[in-house]
């Protein structure tokens, strides 16, 4: 198969790169290894806030669904169930689909595959019941499967606030949410529904154990001190069938590594990812990248990198005329705005030194 560029990822920065790059002109084809286009969008169910040009308003699922059919209008084959193994020797893409390897060619490639969630391991925690956020929503809101009675949710960020509102919803009683942070660290309109359900929060904790029985049956957990350490003495028992983990994400460099993408860590962005100009060009000439694999922000985000990516990709492939000129403006404006708020300073910073890695590559 031969495509001007090839995307990897069909969440919301690879769709916006794919829209984007197609109509400008450009042939382009998605794979993606899951079975449903969209990433973490089909599984949010609350209405997203933003923008008109971020679907404000609607529900992640619905975003999905539209961006889905944006590039259905544009005649983008979107190959799922089909996994990026890697770079072959040829300067080919290696997919797998239909258990067989083959070989894509494509002049540009641009990688949207996302973060992975983090764990923590205490006593107890590969037992039963213990399991990350994104598994329980991804039961919960696709599956229509609650995946307790009785939870701990360990992590206050935005995750773990909006999945335990959404788990209420289901019929679920959240016992505690758990933060090792001195404060709870998610959006306020997030938090507030938290308090105003009555559900205890326990900042300055962390889990120590999981008890039970062949399942979880309860969670213990204990205060930290200002260096994360467990103060002994502290300890706390919470009746609990599951216990979940909202506690950040890091991008997956696989891929990235596998193209020879350098690497640069940021932590407020999740860690180690690859490093990127303003126009999302890694040091591969080759390979743009997008999303939470350049650092773990916002749906928001996610979608702007990848337009970005695929108007820049197309544009130096020859697909390029003074509207889309002004559409990359657009999109980097976007995204300045979106990394200009109280709680975006820390990533906005992480941002401009990468950028000016990157720009170096080009200079």
């Amino acid at each position: 198969m031969k495509t001007d560029i090839l995307v990897v990822g069909a969440g919301p920065a690879g769709l916006g790169a794919a829209i984007e790059a197609a109509s400008c002109g450009a042939d382009v084809c998605i794979v993606d290894e899951n079975l449903r286009a969209g990433g973490q969008l089909y599984k949010q169910i609350h209405k997203f806030f933003g923008s008109k040009n971020h679907y404000a308003g609607q529900r992640g699922f619905q975003i999905a669904d539209a961006l889905v059919r944006r590039t259905e209008e544009l005649h983008v084959p979107l190959l799922l169930d089909t996994r990026a193994l890697g770079l072959m020797d040829s300067g080919d893409v290696a997919v797998l689909r239909d258990g067989k390897a083959e070989a894509v060619t494509a002049k540009k490639v641009i990688l949207a595959v996302g973060a992975k969630e983090n764990m923590l391991t205490f006593p107890g925690w590969t037992m039963p019941g213990v399991m990350t956020a994104g598994a329980a929503q991804t039961f919960s809101n696709v599956h229509g499967v609650l995946v307790g009675k009785k939870i701990v949710m360990i992590g206050s960020g935005n995750v773990g606030l909006i999945v335990s509102y959404q788990l209420m919803q289901g019929g679920a009683e959240i016992s505690a949410v758990v933060e090792a942070a001195p404060e709870i660290t998610g959006y306020t309109v997030h938090k507030n529904k938290i308090l105003r359900a009555g559900v205890p929060v326990y900042v300055s904790h962390t889990v120590a154990e999981a008890r039970g029985s062949g399942h979880v049956e309860e969670a213990v957990i204990m205060e930290v001190d200002e260096h994360f350490q467990c103060i002994p003495g502290t300890e706390k028992t919470i009746e609990a069938d599951t216990i979940l983990f909202a506690v950040g994400l890091n991008p997956r460099t696989e891929l990235a590594s596998m193209f020879r993408c350098e690497m640069t860590s940021e932590g407020a962005l999740g860690g180690v990812l690859p490093i990127h100009d303003e126009f999302m060009r890694t040091s591969n000439p080759r390979v743009y990248v997008c999303g939470d694999e350049t650092g773990v922000e916002e749906a928001n985000s996610a979608l702007d990198e990848g337009r970005l990516a695929g108007l820049h990709a197309a544009a130096s492939l020859g697909f390029e005329n003074e509207s889309s000129r002004e559409r990359i403006k657009e999109v980097q404006n976007s995204l300045m705005e979106l990394r200009s708020g109280k709680y975006a300073a820390k990533r906005l910073a992480c941002k401009e030194r990468i950028i000016r890695k990157g720009a170096m590559y080009y200079a």
